[in-house]
Order: C-alpha cells, then structure tokens, then sequence
C-alpha cells in the first residue's frame, strides 16, 4: 500500500480489527515516512489511544457534517478552551473531542464557573474556528493564489484513461490470461467431454451402418451433423456462465474509464479462439472419417471450420 510515487495518501478507518499497539506501530511508521519523504498522508480514527493521537502533526475535526478545527495539534485545546470547554487531565484528548460536541456529554466539560451554561451546536463551533487565530491564518493561506507553475505534470489528466490503449490492452490480456489459467479444468473438462460424446457419437454413427448412394441415406448423415452441430454448440455455452459473472466487474470499469471497452472483447477474442479452435478440431478428427463423410480434404476442413465458426 505504502509503494510507488504517491505524495498522498488518503487511509479511512485503518484501525479496525486491530488492537491498540497495532494500531500505534502503524501510525508510528506513517509518521515516520511522512517526516521523511516530505509526503501528506490523511488518516481517519474513531477513538485513538492517547499515544496514537500524539503521532499526529496536524488534527481535522468533523462533527455532524461541519469542519470544527482544522490545524495543529497543539492548538485544539486552546481552541476549545476559548469557546468555554476545558479537557480534564487525567481525560484522553480524543476522547474529549468526541464527546465536546455531543449535547449529551458537552455540559461535563464547560469550565466557565462564572457563566451559565449553554449547549454550543457544531455549527457555532465551526463559526468560532473562522474567529480563532489557526483558522484566520488558514483562511489567510487560501487567500493566496496557488502558481500553476509549481503543478506536478502528473497532478492533472490530459487524456480520458490513466494510461495508452496498448497498456490497457496489455493489462486487459494479462488479466483474462490469468482467469483462464484459474478456470483451467472447466476448458480440460470441456474437452474431455467432447472425447467422451464423440465416442458415443463415432459408435451411433459407425460408417459401417452408414449405407450411401442414395437420397434416403442422407438422412442418417444429417443427423450425424446435426448432433455434432449442437454437440459443439452447447459445449461453448459452458463460458457464458463466465462471462455473466464478470459482467458487472466490466461496467464498473468501463464506468469508472479503467481502460477502453473493445479492450475486453478483443482481449477475449484472442484467447478464446485457440479454445475453440482445439475444441472444433478435437471432434471433427474423432468423428469425421469414422462416420463416413466424404473422404476428402476440403470437406474435411470446411466442416471444421463450420464448427470452429459455431463454437
């Protein structure tokens, strides 16, 4: 997660399923990169130990869909302070923070013995930071236009996918290749299936039993075609289960401009034609000349390409 060029880094709730002092060695090594490499990282913690909380440099606090600090960390005391509420000592920070904008918790921590209390919405909180001096020097920061010269060439796109059509292409094939590889013993099982039923088939339709010369014993023929026609067309109806299944994967990429449509068809294309290709040729060369068709090259290879095409 923590490879490759990225300058910022942007983690939500990386403390689930882990205990404290997990939690507290990840944060610890963040921190680390971030002082070394220069880097911006962002990270969401729903009630941190007081250790984990010390990491930080910076500390961004939302309530109810409101900003209500935004600055360093050793300021957001003050801040609160200065709207009337104090963090007992022996009280975690974060947990203070929590529980400062809560109508149920706030009154516990109200300091001001001189004055009456009143509960402070978020939204007043977020109206007082705009008065307090962090704030003032971040509206004071924002007011300065930022130089386009300083842009990192990579910070704004200049074309509709991430990267060329022959990268995406590329990456599209490895992908598929790779599924192919994972669903390897349904293409063996479909090709032994084939075996099996042209057995069955060459013993039903045995050139012995197969009289020619005239007009009636074409029927028997074209059975023989027609059972080997959807023999091979079923047999490839086995991959449209496949292809369903990964269907809504396609949309979201194609939705979210992973990489261009024609990427997957052709993809698909390419690697399924071989399958096809052994598939057809496995039965035509069972069957072909044990049922009797004519004894002849071309035939041989149009019927194999007419199943090829079915498949």
């Amino acid at each position: 997660m923590l490879t490759g060029p990225a300058r910022a880094l942007f983690m939500d709730e990386i403390s689930t399923g882990l205990d404290s002092s997990s939690t507290f060695q990840i944060v610890k090594y963040v921190s680390q990169l971030v002082h070394v490499m220069n880097d911006t990282v962002m990270i969401s913690l729903l009630q941190p130990p007081p250790e984990t909380y010390n990491l930080f440099d910076d500390i961004i606090l939302l309530s109810e869909g409101y900003m209500v600090y935004h600055g360093p960390r050793g300021n957001i005391l003050e801040f609160f302070e200065s709207a009337g509420f104090r963090c007992p000592e022996r009280k975690g920070v974060a947990d203070f923070l929590q529980e400062v904008t809560s109508k149920k918790d706030q009154q516990q921590y109200w300091y001001l013995d001189q004055e009456q209390y009143r509960y402070v919405p978020v939204l007043e909180f977020a109206e007082h930071y705009k008065s307090f001096h962090v704030g003032q020097q971040m509206l004071e920061e924002l007011k300065i236009p930022f130089e386009k010269s300083k842009t990192h060439p990579a910070a704004l796109t200049t074309s509709k996918y991430g990267q060329s059509s022959w990268e995406s292409f590329k990456a599209v094939m490895s992908r598929e290749q790779l599924l192919m590889k994972r669903n390897s013993f349904i293409y063996i099982f479909k090709v032994s299936q084939l075996i099996i039923l042209g057995l069955m088939a060459m013993t039903v339709f045995l050139r012995t039993e197969m009289p020619h010369g005239q007009i009636s014993d074409g029927a028997k023929f074209f059975g023989a075609l027609t059972f080997s026609l959807i023999t091979i067309l079923f047999n490839g109806f086995a991959e449209l289960q496949l292809t369903i299944k990964i269907l809504p994967t396609f949309y979201k990429q194609r939705d979210f401009l992973f990489s261009p449509p024609w990427t997957f068809g052709l993809a698909n294309i390419i690697l399924k034609v071989p399958v096809s290709f052994v598939e057809a040729g496995v039965w035509v060369v069972l069957t072909y000349y044990v049922m009797g068709f004519a004894p002849s090259a071309g035939r041989f290879f149009r019927q194999f390409l007419a199943f090829f095409a079915t498949h």
